[in-house]
C-alpha cells in the first residue's frame, strides 16, 4: 500500500501488476511470497487499521524532536501547533457508511499541525458530519504551546480547557463577540495594530462558559486591505507577534493541499471504513517517513522531488543517499519562511 502511495497507483490490480513486473526484486524487497489482489482485498478489510495508525503515530514520535530545532520565523521557544480540518469527498452509492452533509457525503481529516516541520502531531479521522469544534474534545494539550485556530473554533466552553491546561490559543473573533474592555495592553502600538486591550465577555452565555479576562488585538492588513481581529488568552507576546502566529496557520492548508495532490488520499481502493481509515494513515506513514529521510539525510531538495525519485528507484540497490543527494534544491520562498517541508506549491 505503501507502494501505491509512492508511485500513484490507483487500484489493487493495478498495484499488482507493477509489483509482478518486478517479481526478481520483490524477495530483496522484503516481499516474502506470492501477490494476489484478493489478499490485499481481503486485508484491507479485515486487517484493523488500527496497525496502521499506531505505525503513523510512532513515526510521527522520530520526525517531530528532528525538527524540534527548526526555525518559525519568530523569537518563539514554545511549540506551535496549527488546527484545522479538510474534507475528502466520497460517492455515497459506495461509502454507504459516510452520511452527507449539504449533499455531500465524505469524511473528514482533524489535524493538529506541529508547524515546527509541518509534522502531523495528532490526526483524527471522522464522517463529513462530525463538527470542527469537537474535535477539540479529543485534543491533548500541552502547558505553554501555543494552538492556532479559525473562528470555527471559537467554542469559548472548550477554549476555557486551554486556559486551565496552561496552554494558549490565538483565534480570530466572532463578528457579534459581545464584550466589555477590562483594560489596555500597550499604548504603543505595532504597524497595522489598531487595538491592544483586555475584554471581558457580555454574552448571555459566553461570560459564564468562559469567566477570565481575554485580550483582544484588531489588526488591519494593509495586503488585503481588510480588519482582522484575534483573541487570544496570552498577555505576553506583542500584539505583532500574535498577529504573526495566525498567518503561521496558512501552513495546515499547505499540508492538506500537499498531501492531496501528491500522496492518494482523495480515492480509494476500497470501500469499507476500514479500508479508507487504512490507506489514510499509509498516506500519512508516507509522508512522515520521508520527511524523516529528508532530514536524516539532509537533503536539502523538496519533498515532492524526493517522491518523484523514489516512485522510479524503489527496486533499485543504490542507497537513498545517493540517489537523493543528486536532486537539485528548490529555491526558497523569501516571503515565507514557514514553508518548511513543502515546495512552493503552483497555483497558490
Amino acid at each position: 500500500m505503501m507502494f501505491a502511495q509512492l508511485t500513484a497507483r490507483s487500484s489493487l490490480r493495478d498495484i499488482v501488476t507493477c509489483l509482478h513486473g518486478q517479481r526478481s526484486k520483490l524477495y530483496h524487497a522484503g516481499f516474502r511470497g506470492n501477490i494476489a489482489r484478493s489478499t490485499l482485498a481481503d486485508a484491507n478489510e479485515k486487517r484493523s487499521c488500527q496497525i496502521f495508525e499506531d505505525f503513523a503515530l510512532h513515526l510521527i514520535g522520530i520526525a517531530r524532536p528532528l525538527y524540534a530545532s527548526q526555525s518559525l520565523g519568530t523569537d518563539l521557544s514554545q511549540t506551535v501547533y496549527a488546527i484545522d480540518s479538510t474534507t475528502i469527498d466520497l460517492c455515497l452509492s459506495l461509502f454507504e457508511w459516510a452520511p452527507a452533509t449539504k449533499g455531500r457525503a465524505g469524511i473528514k481529516l482533524h489535524t493538529q499541525l506541529d508547524l515546527r516541520g509541518n509534522i502531523p502531531a495528532f490526526i483524527l479521522i471522522t464522517t463529513s458530519r462530525v463538527s470542527d469544534v469537537s474535535f477539540l474534545d479529543n485534543l491533548p494539550l500541552e502547558a505553554g504551546s501555543f494552538y492556532v485556530m479559525d473562528r470555527g473554533y471559537v467554542h469559548f466552553e472548550r477554549l476555557l480547557r486551554f486556559t486551565h491546561a496552561s496552554a494558549y490559543f490565538v483565534t480570530r473573533a466572532k463578528n457579534k463577540m459581545k464584550y466589555q474592555i477590562a483594560g489596555t495592553i500597550s499604548e504603543s502600538l505595532s504597524a497595522g495594530v489598531i487595538k491592544d486591550e483586555c475584554i471581558l465577555l457580555t454574552g448571555q452565555f459566553t461570560h459564564k462558559t468562559y469567566p477570565h479576562v481575554l485580550r483582544r488585538i484588531e489588526f488591519f492588513d494593509e495586503t488585503q486591505q481588510r480588519d482582522f481581529v484575534f483573541v487570544t488568552n496570552n498577555f505576553e507576546l506583542d500584539a505583532a507577534q500574535v498577529t504573526a502566529l495566525y498567518k503561521s496557520r496558512w501552513q495546515v492548508e499547505l499540508f492538506f493541499k500537499w498531501i492531496k495532490q501528491h500522496l492518494r488520499i482523495k480515492s480509494f481502493v476500497g470501500n469499507s471504513v476500514n479500508a479508507v481509515k487504512t490507506q489514510i494513515w499509509i498516506a500519512v506513514c508516507t509522508y512522515v517517513l520521508v520527511a524523516i529521510i529528508k532530514k536524516r539525510l539532509q537533503v536539502e531538495a523538496s519533498l515532492h522531488s524526493m517522491l518523484q525519485v523514489l516512485s522510479l528507484t524503489l527496486f533499485e540497490t543504490t542507497s537513498l543517499l545517493d540517489l537523493l543527494k543528486s536532486i537539485e534544491p528548490e529555491p526558497n520562498d523569501p516571503e515565507n519562511l514557514q514553508m518548511g517541508l513543502f515546495e512552493e506549491i503552483s497555483g497558490h
